[in-house]
């Protein structure tokens, strides 16, 4: 059954289907390794090549619907073009041996299932990925060197047409690494008309991170006369969105909720799209958006390819790529959702009616430093946990002289792109934010981030640091904490010593386990409130699982009580 938004859900019980509205039965193709999609999908008797969505709304949006279809039909959709791409013939002469060197010195994995063809070598130079004369133009006006890593193996996969599972550490370039083959691909289609389009989509969790990609998707077709590309994300006219998305587009960057909304009113459609980018799919399934995910996935043409890229590897992203992707080549780069080792991570106990005095009296002495030696206050990310919080701590910072806004899903979608527009040029130096802030948000310069207030598990504090130090550079990260924190302070403190030592930082991810994470942290609660009592009641009998037995040793007891200054240190 498709996808129907909330607010069409009554209208579209009652109202006929598209089916019944057209005059010929549209139908989409399923893709063969996609069983869950096939119940959804229906083969045209009399244009194979359509693929078009069976979309539900009311009596007036059907009809929108089926008009808007029609008019797709009336000229036969070109099939896509997938080029036969090769690399420089320096990279395609490398040994199996050199090929292995390579992903060494770049710390890459790469996997492929038992019956496919080997994946293709990392290539260091963009010189070698024979690209498109224009993007190559545009790489060299930004000034791009050298391929990151993620770039270096996912771009060759990506351009000889290759699905693709890729996960790497915030910071690392992923953008970059589907966005130029994406381009490169939609060259290579028959051109686009009006009404026709898109060719590739970009489905992205948040706004911000939707109108992230699309800025490098421009950066890199900058040189590209006629070329198209269209933002679709909720917040924002809906009817400049229908105008650019009917006058034909190449690429498509959106959020899943909206654009099934122009799905739904036939204001584009999914008969050309041959190349599919799922950007955060891990935060996509978090937020919910499976369905429209779904309804997007299940319904696009036969011959299209699909990359997946995710922060992290938890099981739901494995089933994800498992019922989309078809035999897909795996990417893994470094430590994989890791605290990067180019944050200097401090913690920090403050009580809880003392942290905005104590965030005040920081970010003064910083401001202090900076003006002594002659420059600005470095760019600063604050984290808070609720939008009411957000507004208050940015008020405090105002009060205190420091240049500071807030930024949450409480504030229009105009409000929160000024904050980002004055954050990133350097107007105002501290952005006061809710994890609307933690995944995706690229910005040059962020020197320091600070938990006010701790997240509840260890994935989300990952992508919260992970704002500062990325692309190479350092930075720092300094976290608030209360007792009610003190799980996840053990956990930080022990990827921390890991991180230092040299050893493998790893934890579990996904909905499962962060549900797994949450009961861990009451019984680590009521364990201590357990050790309490016994400390006022005098000695008893009081049993605590093996797993937390290494919280209450002498040594993390001290550290958690008034020795906790001496570990900031």
């Amino acid at each position: 059954m498709s996808y129907v938004p909330p607010h069409l859900r009554a209208a579209s019980a009652a109202a006929p289907s598209l089916d019944a509205l057209s005059n010929n039965s549209v139908r989409s193709n399923a893709r063969s390794n996609s069983d869950g999609c096939e119940n959804d999908q229906k083969i045209s008797s009399q244009n194979p090549n359509v693929s078009q969505s069976k979309f539900s709304s009311g009596n007036a949006g059907a009809r929108r619907v089926a008009n808007f279809a029609a008019q797709s039909r009336s000229a036969a959709v070109p099939e896509p073009v997938f080029e036969q791409w090769k690399p420089s013939e320096r990279v395609f002469r490398l040994k199996p041996e050199q090929i292995e060197e390579v992903r060494m010195r770049l710390n890459v994995d790469v996997a492929v299932a038992p019956d496919s063809q080997t994946a293709p070598a990392p290539i260091e130079t963009f010189t070698d990925m024979c690209l498109h004369v224009d993007i190559m133009k545009d790489i060299a006006f930004h000034e791009y060197t050298r391929p990151t890593p993620i770039q270096a193996q996912a771009m060759p996969v990506a351009l000889c047409g290759r699905d693709l599972l890729g996960c790497a550490e915030t910071g690392s370039g992923k953008t970059a690494a589907f966005a130029i083959p994406m381009i490169q691909h939609c060259l290579a289609q028959p051109p686009v008309r009006r009404g026709d389009g898109p060719l590739a989509l970009v489905l992205a969790p948040t706004r911000e991170l939707a109108q992230q990609i699309e800025k490098e998707v421009k950066a890199f077709s900058r040189s590209l006369e006629s070329f198209r590309t269209a933002i679709v994300v909720g917040g924002t006219n809906i009817a400049e969105q229908r105008s650019d998305l009917r006058a034909g587009v190449h690429i498509v960057v959106a959020t899943p909720g909206r654009f099934i909304d122009h799905l739904q009113q036939g204001n584009t459609s999914l008969s050309r799209i041959s190349f599919v980018v799922l950007d955060e799919a891990d935060r996509m399934l978090d937020m919910g958006f499976e369905p429209q995910i779904q309804e997007v996935m299940c319904n696009l043409p036969v011959n299209h390819q699909t990359l997946l890229f995710s922060a992290t590897m938890p099981v739901e992203i494995e089933a994800l790529a498992q019922e989309y992707l078809k035999k897909p080549v795996q990417v893994k780069v470094g430590k994989v959702s890791s605290p990067t080792a180019n944050v200097s991570q401090v913690l920090e106990k403050v009580a809880e009616n003392e942290k905005i005095d104590r965030l005040l009296s920081l970010l003064v002495e910083e401001a202090s430093q900076a003006e002594r030696s002659g420059r600005a206050l470095p760019l600063t990310i604050v984290f808070v946990e609720r939008k009411t919080r957000c507004d208050e701590v940015a008020e405090a910072l105002l009060a205190q002289g420091l240049h500071a806004v807030a930024l949450h899903g409480g504030r229009s979608q105009s409000e929160r792109e000024a904050a980002l527009r004055d954050f990133r040029n350097g107007l105002t130096n501290i952005l006061v934010a809710t994890d609307v802030a933690s995944r995706g948000l690229d910005v040059t310069g962020v020197a320091h981030v600070v938990n006010l207030d701790l997240p509840k598990t260890m994935e989300d504090y990952v992508h919260r640091i992970g704002r500062t130090g990325r692309a190479g550079s350092t930075g720092q990260a300094t976290s608030f904490y209360t007792d009610r924190d003190m799980f996840l302070v053990a956990h930080i403190r022990k990827a921390i010593a890991d991180a230092e030592s040299g050893n493998t930082v790893a934890y579990a991810t996904g909905k499962v386990a962060r549900k797994k994470e949450r009961e861990a942290a009451a019984a680590h609660r009521e364990a201590r409130l357990a050790l309490s009592k016994l400390s006022v009641n005098g000695p008893a009998s009081i049993n605590i699982e093996d797993k937390y037995k290494y919280m209450f040793t002498p040594t993390n007891m001290k550290r958690e009580g008034a020795a906790d200054e001496a570990w900031d240190d």
